[in-house]
């Protein structure tokens, strides 16, 4: 079978290293990718909302099954573009509808659905330009620290947690009045501040069953002991060592049955991935958001710990029989290390050559944002390479990916040291 993969990630370079160590793969072709990717298959110049150019890849390279990677082309309808297409409409597109892909694509959708089906998590309320007075009067009433969101797609970024009512006052009215995060924060839902520890949680549905992958332990902040602004990810560690047994359990039967069924009776038909963000709140798991795909930087973790055939669960999507597929999982713990550049997560410098990775040894390398320039792999983005790394305890695994995280040299590289220093 031709695959085509959309997106230029260290999500996508897992996907496609995954991908490629099955033997029902013919072809792999990944839209844009990056300079990891192309060692697992073909890159190709097409833009993830380029839809019209993705229909033509798909014509050429007689494609057989589209996965998605990102958020953005899910949320724009990559897949009611493949339904509505005579000559597509039988690809089958791993990624959900618009509609079912709303559950990330609006924090205010997925509050309300929460609520709708009785699923854990914070109180709310969602306010516009024209409440935004009612909005601070929310805030007066809501015990410091305080939670803002975006309403839409903001890179991961347009989630801020303020210590004081002014700052939260504050960022609500830039927010609103001045578009801070543009189009995404035309809405804002503020959220009561939940005390506990993060953790992401994944399936992969037909629409009717449903695996669960290995969660997940990331960590957001820049700076060390979890300080400074969000980032997409700085890394992440799996398996989650207080998730063991009835905790997730508990996630089974308190969320992700739920929102299946929650799903099914609003007919909602939703095939590919769901990410539960969620928070254990003295024991109870809260969800903090939906996204419509696999996490980053989780997947970096939680992809090689699966040791099933990744065409044959994808293509079981597609034929509604996820429940008939294996899910063997390895026992041991991996964890990731992301190496950024200098800057991230506000302006930084692209174009930096990187060198040491033939030196790595025992890890396992997937690129985010790098690309080929005459022969050399140079940064092409914020988050630049995440070093992943098997042990037998999470101390062994850590200790790995930073040693080989070490040799990996480019201008202005920076990591976080101190992962896993609250499991």
């Amino acid at each position: 079978m031709n695959i085509l993969l959309l997106g230029s990630g260290g999500r996508e370079h897992t996907i496609a290293w995954k991908l490629a160590q099955s033997p029902r793969l013919t072809s792999l072709f990944i839209a844009p990718g990056n300079a990891g990717t192309a060692t697992t298959g073909t890159n190709i110049p097409v833009a993830v909302n380029d839809f019209p150019a993705i229909r033509e890849a798909c014509i050429l390279h007689r494609i057989g099954m589209v996965i998605v990677g990102p958020e953005d082309p899910l949320v724009n309808g990559i897949h009611d573009f493949f339904l509505a297409d005579d000559e597509l409409r039988n690809i089958p597109v791993i990624g959900p509808t618009r509609q079912a892909a709303m559950l990330e694509g609006s924090k205010d959708f997925a509050k309300a659905f929460l609520q709708r089906h009785g699923i854990p998590t914070a109180a709310y309320g969602t306010y516009t330009i024209e409440t935004l007075t009612d909005g601070i009067a929310f805030l007066k009433r809501l015990e410091p620290p305080y939670v803002l969101k975006a309403d839409g797609l903001a890179a991961g970024k347009g989630v801020v947690i303020c210590p004081t009512l002014e700052e939260a006052t504050a960022e609500l009215t830039a927010m609103l009045s001045d578009a801070k995060f543009g189009e995404a924060s035309s809405k804002v839902v503020i959220e009561e501040f939940l005390q506990g520890i993060e953790l992401s949680a994944f399936v992969i549905t037909d629409g009717v069953n449903y695996r669960i992958f290995p969660e997940a332990k990331d960590y957001k902040k820049i700076g060390s002991g979890d300080t400074g602004p969000n980032t997409g990810g700085m890394g992440s560690i799996s398996p989650v060592p207080f998730a063991r047994g009835n905790f997730l359990e508990q996630v089974e039967r308190q969320v992700i049955r739920p929102t299946l069924e929650g799903l099914k009776m609003e007919g909602i038909s939703y095939k590919g991935f769901i990410f539960f963000g969620l928070m254990n709140v003295q024991g109870v798991p809260y969800v903090i958001e939906y996204n419509c795909r696999l996490g980053d930087p989780e997947t970096e973790s939680v992809l090689p710990r699966i040791q099933a055939d990744f065409v044959e669960l994808c293509q079981a999507v597609a034929d509604g029989t996820v429940n008939q597929v294996g899910m063997e999982l390895d026992s041991r713990y991996t964890a990731s290390v992301m190496l950024v550049s200098e800057g991230y997560p506000g302006s930084y410098e692209k174009g930096r050559e990187i060198t040491g990775l033939d030196e790595v040894s025992g890890s396992i390398v997937f690129h985010a944002g790098t690309k080929t320039v005459d022969g050399r792999i140079v940064t092409n983005g914020g988050r630049v390479l995440a070093v992943t790394s098997f042990g037998e305890t999470m101390a062994e695994a850590l200790e790995q990916s930073y040693e080989n995280a070490a040799k990996i040299k480019f201008e202005g590289k920076y990591y976080r040291t101190d992962l896993g220093f609250d499991l």
